[in-house]
């Protein structure tokens, strides 16, 4: 809609501003009224409608991770939360895992990342995609508000490495956070076999602090409530992990957009039809 000049004002000449672009009026020019069109982001405020959610995966390419490693642990630790989780699974004969085994079965429930409860978080990401480079969408879910965030894995693990009790093979992987994230930081996903003994834990190694949310209500919102989700989700991810390995699915595969949502079989969300999306809630 324009706006309506007050008596006296001239207009040099009217233009069409293009769709997708908002006017914001200049009050530094009383005598002739400019006209600065900016671009909107289709996903700057939340909305009823679900988003596209292929467009946004495919989006997450050229968005960068949201912190400086330089700044950040183990060189920084000042501001930073530092978190280790640990769960056992079980035992393996001792030695390197078996072809079949505990760790491969649990390897396999990581790579596709199907240890996360689906009432707190979900992912979709691009298939096929290797591990090293795969960009994943977050839906993170708290009350009405679905929050779309990206990562990156940038890491994965195969090594040997000496533990408490002697050589361990460790595998996994550990992604970090990107432009739009309510966090900072990077989280690393790991199956640990110690050789002598045969047990296999699943252990998470993070490090995050709450990234700069220009939104005031979910920058208050976060400051609440961010730490304690956080703290549910490693609980509720390592008894998961433990609880799906009798049963594991099968391997992830895409639905008809390239996209595989995990993890497999989440029910749907029964408050579909009242969702809040917000995507990218951490600019």
């Amino acid at each position: 809609m324009s706006g309506v000049p007050t008596p006296g004002t001239r207009y040099a000449s009217t233009r069409r501003i293009p769709s997708g672009q908002r006017t914001r009026w200049s009050r530094r020019s009383r005598g002739t009224i400019g006209r600065v069109p900016v671009r909107r982001d289709p996903y700057r405020s939340p909305a009823l409608n679900a988003p596209d959610l292929a467009a946004i995966v495919d989006d997450l390419g050229g968005r960068s991770v949201n912190y400086d490693e330089a700044l950040a642990p183990p060189h920084v630790t000042d501001g930073w939360h530092q978190d280790r989780w640990t769960v056992e699974l079980g035992h393996e004969a001792p030695g390197e895992p078996e072809p079949d085994g505990l760790v491969a079965a649990a390897d396999a429930l990581v790579n596709g990342y199907e240890f996360t409860d689906p009432s707190l978080l979900r992912a979709v990401y691009r298939y096929p995609a290797d591990v090293v480079g795969r960009d994943m969408l977050l839906q993170g879910r708290f009350a009405m508000f679905r929050f779309h965030m990206g990562v990156r894995i940038t890491a994965e693990l195969d090594e040997l490495r000496e533990g408490p009790d002697g050589p361990e093979r460790v595998v996994g992987w550990a992604y970090q956070t990107l432009d739009g994230h309510l966090e900072q930081g990077r989280l690393t996903y790991e199956i640990a076999k110690d050789l002598t003994t045969g047990r296999v834990e699943f252990r998470i190694d993070a490090y995050s602090r709450q990234s700069q949310i220009r939104n005031p209500l979910f920058r208050v919102g976060f400051g609440f409530f961010g730490r304690h989700t956080q703290l549910r989700f490693y609980r509720a991810a390592l008894e998961r992990l433990k609880d799906r390995l009798p049963h594991p699915p099968g391997e992830p595969g895409p639905d008809a957009d390239g996209l595989v949502r995990v993890p497999t079989g989440a029910p749907p969300d029964r408050a579909g039809w009242a969702e809040i999306h917000v995507v990218h809630p951490g600019r």
